[in-house]
Parts: C-alpha cells; sequence; structure tokens
C-alpha cells in the first residue's frame, strides 16, 4: 500500500468577535482580553441572557465587496466568505494561478475542493414572515395573496446552507470535490477531516475547509437558555463557578494541500494535519456520557490515523464550552486517554465566544499559532479549577507545550464527537 502523502496548512483566515484576522484575535487571547459583551442586534432588556460575542460595528460590504452578492446571502455567509477568501489569499492561488497556462490553470481548479461546515439555526431566515402572517389574520389565502408582494424574492436563496461553498467556488473557479457539512458544533471540524481525507484519498491536490456561523438569534438565544446551557456575563471553561456556554459569531477557513503540490508551488507552509477522529455517545439529542467514552474514542482513533502516542501530543485545545458536564465528562476523556499526566490543556470559547459551526475551525486555526509561538495561552476567566476535575491541567496563565503537535476536540448535539490532531509549521515543505 502506497503511504498517504503528508497533508499541510498553506492558508488561514479568520474573525469573530475578538478580530478580524487570526493574528488580531491570537493577539487577543494571548493578551486575556475577553470580548463578550452586551447582545446588540436587538433590544435585550429584560431577557434572562444577554451576553454574547458579537461582531461589533459590522460592516457586512467591506467584508464581502460584490455589493450584488449581499442579495443571495445572510449574515453567517458574509463571515465564512470573507474568511474563505483571507484563507486563499494568504495562501497566494491567484498569483501562482496567473502564472499558469490556460491548461495548468484548467487542472488547478479541477483540484482543487471546498468543504463548509455551515450552522443550522437559522430561525432568523424566517423573520421575513412575520409582518405577512399578522397582517393575513392567520388566513391562509391573504398570506398567499400577499405573499410575493412582502417576502423578498430572493428569500429562497439567502437561506440555503450551502452558500458559501457555492460562492466560493464561483468567486475563485475552483471546481473540485466539494461538501457542505450540517452537524452543529462539529461542524467546522468535519469540514477540515472531509478536506483532510478527500487529499489523503488523492480526490484533489488542495482544498479549502471552512467553518461559519451566526447564531446569536432571538430564537437561539431563547431555546438555549431554556435548555439551561446558556451562563450569565462571563464564559468560565473548568472553572468551579461556571454556569453555562454563551454565544460567538464568525469564522475560520484553512487552505490544505498535500506537501508536494504546496512545495511544487512554493507555498508557504503554517503547519500539518496528522489526523483525525469521530465518535458518538449514541444517547440522544442532548445526553453525554459522564465518562467521555464517546470524545475519548474519537481521541484515540486519531491518535491511531496519526501513528502518534498519547505521549507526544504537546497541548490539547478543549471544547471547553463551559456547561457543566461537557466540562466533566471532557476532563473525564483526557484522563481516560493520557493517564494522570496529561498535556497542557487550555480553550478559547471564554475569549469570544462559542462560534457552534465555525468553533472548530477557529480553535483549529489558534492551535497552529500557539504551536508556532510554542505557548499554551491561559484561559483567563478561570478563577477556581472546579475539585470535581481532579488535577486536570488548566490555568489562567500561559505555559509551554510539550510538542509541537496539538489536539483539538470538538462535541456537537447529539453526542457528536470530533477529534483532530495538527503540528506546527513543518520545515521540509515550502520555503
Amino acid at each position: 500500500m502506497a503511504a498517504r502523502p503528508r497533508i499541510v496548512v498553506t492558508g488561514t483566515g479568520a474573525l469573530c468577535a475578538a478580530g478580524k484576522t487570526p493574528a488580531d484575535i491570537w493577539a487577543a487571547v494571548r493578551a486575556g482580553r475577553n470580548a463578550i459583551g452586551t447582545i446588540a442586534q436587538w433590544d435585550t432588556t429584560g431577557w434572562p441572557a444577554r451576553k454574547a460575542g458579537e461582531i461589533a460595528g459590522l460592516e457586512p460590504f467591506k467584508l464581502v465587496t460584490d455589493r450584488k452578492l449581499h442579495k443571495l446571502i445572510r449574515r453567517s455567509d458574509v463571515f465564512g466568505l470573507y474568511a474563505a477568501d483571507r484563507a486563499i489569499e494568504a495562501a497566494g492561488f491567484a498569483a501562482y494561478r496567473a502564472g499558469l497556462g490556460e491548461a495548468a490553470a484548467a487542472a488547478f481548479n479541477d483540484g482543487t475542493g471546498v468543504y463548509v461546515g455551515s450552522g443550522g439555526g437559522t430561525y432568523a431566515s424566517q423573520y421575513d414572515y412575520f409582518p405577512l402572517l399578522a397582517g393575513s389574520g392567520g388566513g391562509l389565502q391573504g398570506f398567499g395573496r400577499q405573499l410575493g408582494d412582502t417576502v423578498n424574492p430572493m428569500w429562497l436563496l439567502r437561506t440555503l446552507p450551502n452558500n458559501v461553498l457555492c460562492h466560493i467556488g464561483i468567486r475563485h473557479t475552483l471546481k473540485g470535490p466539494n461538501a457542505c457539512i450540517t452537524q452543529h458544533s462539529v461542524s467546522g471540524t468535519l469540514a477540515i477531516i472531509e478536506a483532510f481525507e478527500a487529499l489523503r484519498c488523492g480526490e484533489a491536490d488542495r482544498a479549502v475547509a471552512v467553518g461559519h456561523d451566526a447564531p446569536i438569534e432571538p430564537q437561539m438565544v431563547l431555546y438555549y437558555h431554556h435548555l439551561g446551557l446558556l451562563g450569565g456575563d462571563v464564559l468560565r471553561p473548568y472553572d468551579a463557578a461556571r454556569d453555562g456556554s454563551l454565544f460567538g459569531e464568525g469564522a475560520a477557513a484553512l487552505v490544505l494541500e498535500t506537501e508536494a503540490a504546496a512545495a511544487a508551488r512554493g507555498a508557504m507552509v503554517h503547519g500539518e494535519i496528522l489526523g483525525s477522529g469521530c465518535a458518538s455517545d449514541a444517547l440522544g439529542l442532548l445526553p453525554i456520557r459522564e465518562d467521555g467514552d464517546g470524545l475519548a474514542r474519537a481521541i484515540a482513533a486519531a491518535l491511531d490515523d496519526a501513528g502518534l502516542r498519547a505521549a507526544d501530543v504537546g497541548m490539547i485545545v478543549g471544547h471547553a464550552n463551559g456547561t457543566r458536564q461537557s466540562d466533566a465528562s471532557e476532563a473525564a476523556a483526557i484522563r481516560a486517554l493520557f493517564g494522570a499526566a496529561p498535556p497542557p490543556v487550555t480553550g478559547f470559547k471564554w475569549a469570544f465566544g462559542h462560534l457552534i459551526a465555525a468553533s472548530g475551525a477557529i480553535e483549529s486555526v489558534l492551535a497552529l499559532l500557539a504551536l508556532r509561538e510554542r505557548v499554551v495561552p491561559g484561559i483567563a476567566t478561570l478563577e477556581v479549577l472546579d475539585p470535581a476535575l481532579g488535577d486536570l491541567p488548566v490555568s489562567a496563565a500561559a505555559r509551554a507545550p510539550r510538542s509541537d503537535v496539538a489536539l483539538v476536540l470538538s462535541r456537537g448535539f447529539g453526542g457528536t464527537n470530533a477529534a483532530l490532531l495538527v503540528r506546527a509549521a513543518v520545515a521540509t515543505a515550502g520555503r
């Protein structure tokens, strides 16, 4: 059996409440800055949950400059397209392709895939109907007569979950394999995994992997609050006083290439994807096992896929969403795989909120930056580690990783668990 090709990262892009570039977001995390504040998209006076990691002063036309396209996309799509554009720009696709002949450029396009993880909680897409429902008094005939005059004719196109997938391909003429994944909080991680596997299997030479979401909507906030999943003012992963998660919004993108494809065009390499694993708790929509079995099996599968031992992992980026059960079962899974001496554990959601479908993608980008600078950033909101979590190695202070390998963990509704192993920049590929 032929050896599988190494898969490297040649471009990244990201935005969230903490910044509009990976470097800015990383700087906020390193400085311990918390970008979570009061929701401004609607009047939250009297609401039981009012905090989120909202992108302040959002100017969609500056993020995506094609004004006509805004008729066809929604808030979350703007984030996804912006992150993808920045990652593709960083990878140098346009400049490289411009120097190719017609046939070689066509082959480049055909050999480039797109994989996108998108959010499914787009309740706001239904709000166009509210005035019409109220005005028709519940009468179906009146509703139908006024529908065409009241609801935007682009409504359907704006609500498609694969908008980012489609428009990345259209905007950048990328014609290779593609997929759109809507799998709650593991969507972005699964997009990376699907792209990774496509390249290893020879389906493409390079791929863009994106996670995007904008879950800060009235109904999403209210429903998550009723489920007991949202906290108060601060997201405190692993803390004894943690009381739930808080939403964030944004996107992240990574350009993946085979090592040979990256070297052939002299691409700068930022890191490497080593292996992945997925597993389910299979208990129901919300329950998760207290012993972290599903997550532990995902981690074990990722280590096996990468040909690594637990001792090879230098740092762990936890899902760290601040809910009591998730944090506790995550700690149990880490102990099950790493024993009494796990590597340093950190998380990023405290700084900008839980980006749901985009969370794994943005955390993977930040993990690569952490490895590059050889620092495991602290969780600035951590005050007192929950004694029930034992001696889990989390800290408010920065520490050094044990190696150049990071494990990134993602979890979602339905008991879904995903694990991704990444390594810092590879010196043998690119320039």
